[in-house]
């Protein structure tokens, strides 16, 4: 987001001072910038110090001003004058909602930092079992004007502050109601479909999730209008001004890429699933969607108009929908992300199965990195862990054992470096023919049994039911 803003600036500067009007700066006794190479020169200096050329009335002569520099104000001009109300709503009604959620918290200096399970799912926050077991559907919704504490919303709407007024003036107030609407439901719609605990080992952690949680936050959105902006920028790269094309499309790659370097850093506690979900579905919608060129007419098209009718009409009967449940009993599954469950078989089952969770992902580093360094921590955790039932301690020794021979197999390869490549490739294929059987098994386990801990049943795939 910062890369667009300070890049922006050039854009705003260009368009407040046009090309003809900076020789008459520097003779006035101001600071202005070079024609040539964008620098800034001092105040009564005849010459640029970076590139040599000449600026005011130098004896060099001035190389003359060319039909680009016009053809980059006019544009800049026609489009940086353009209104962003909508902006400025989206801005209005995320703090607002904000705000509500602190009353409901007390208006405390701890609950305006991070507001707690309930207070967020009243509020309309992602709960995939909510979803699919009550069908309140408009939590795919809702979470895009839910945030988890202050400091998330002052990212995001910073964030909002920054992208939104060049994709509105760009496209236009209904166009950008749309955009926002579709690609901040398609991060959602991303985020519920990625809590897959079969899936969320290793690399898988970036993307998936091994539980049902809860997630808010307009990130999806903004995403989505980054992604507008980056294929606006390649889809017209033809007809835009320099400093447009360094603005937009690949100019930000580094911002995307940075990103995402800090979602993976960040997994876990970031919902890179929504992130992504906005970002692809934005690409995708600027593909087909095109922008409102500088002398056009601001007359709106009938099908765009509706469509912006449309989106506020499904945010309001969403918030309505909220405030109908407002008063609903809160799952279980929400409480335990806040309260420490008093059932001591609760907790019992929670201790094995973080265990179970964490084991098979060290399982899986010793395999496909040679990380043998949480082994002992691991076969450790899998000591202590309570044993449930025979069947939970079966699979929990077996993991154990899997973790150990791992381990053994990983230390003969760096002492006897010149074994059989093929042999070692054979054990550690056998090795995962067997882990595989075993995350089946205790997949299985968990659906049959989770219920039987007071927590919310799954699926095979590891989705609540």
């Amino acid at each position: 987001m910062f890369v667009i803003s300070i890049t922006l600036v050039g854009v705003r500067r260009l368009a407040q001072n046009p090309p003809n009007e900076r020789a008459e700066d520097s003779q006035a006794g101001r600071p202005t910038m070079c024609r040539n190479c964008g620098s800034i020169i001092g105040a009564g200096q005849s010459e640029c110090a970076v590139c040599g050329a000449s600026v005011g009335n130098s004896r060099v002569p001035q190389a003359p001003r060319t039909p680009a520099d016009n053809e980059a104000v006019r544009f800049a001009r026609a489009v940086l004058d353009r209104p962003y109300k909508f902006t400025i709503v989206l801005l209005v009604a995320n703090i607002f909602v904000f705000l509500l959620m602190w009353n409901s918290s007390g208006m405390t200096s701890a609950t305006l930092w991070e507001f707690d399970g309930p207070v967020l799912w009243a509020y309309g926050a992602k709960l995939n079992s909510s979803i699919n077991e009550q069908y309140q559907w408009w939590r795919l919704v809702t979470p895009m004007f839910v945030h988890v504490g202050l400091l998330h919303l002052l990212i995001n709407m910073y964030s909002l502050w920054v992208v939104g007024p060049y994709v509105e003036k760009l496209y236009g107030s209904a166009k950008f109601v749309a955009l926002w609407l579709v690609t901040g439901v398609a991060g959602v719609v991303a985020s519920y479909l990625s809590v897959r605990p079969g899936l969320a080992i290793g690399p898988g952690r970036f993307i998936f999730k091994n539980s049902d949680m809860l997630s808010a936050g307009a990130s999806g959105a903004l995403f989505g209008l980054v992604g507008v902006l980056f294929v606006f920028g390649i889809k017209f790269r033809r007809e835009l001004p320099e400093g447009f094309r360094r603005a937009f499309g690949t100019g930000l790659l580094p911002m995307i890429l940075l990103n995402l370097f800090i979602g993976y850093m960040g997994r876990g506690l970031i919902d890179n699933a929504a992130h992504l979900g906005g970002l692809i579905s934005g690409g995708i919608l600027a593909l087909a969607v095109d922008y409102r060129r500088p002398g056009e007419k601001s007359g709106i098209a009938a099908t765009w108009k509706a469509l912006q009718i449309m989106s506020i009409a499904l945010v309001a009967i969403s918030f309505l929908k909220v405030a109908q449940h407002f008063g609903d009993p809160v799952p279980p599954g929400v409480m335990a992300e806040v309260v420490a469950p008093a059932d001591e078989k609760t907790a019992s089952f929670l201790s094995y199965a973080k265990a179970m969770t964490e084991a098979q992902e060290v399982f899986y580093q010793v395999v496909k990195d040679s990380d043998v360094t949480k082994v002992d921590s691991a076969v450790k955790a899998l000591d202590t862990a309570p044993g449930l039932d025979p069947k939970a301690e079966d699979l929990r020794d077996r993991l154990k054992a899997l973790l150990i021979k791992a381990r053994g197999g990983n230390d003969r390869s760096a002492k006897e470096p010149g074994q059989d490549i093929g042999k070692i490739r054979q054990e550690q294929n056998e090795l995962m023919k067997d882990f595989v059987s075993l995350s089946k098994e205790y997949n299985q386990w968990l659906k049959t049994n989770a219920g039987d801990y007071g927590l919310v049943e799954v699926d095979e795939s590891g989705s609540p039911k």
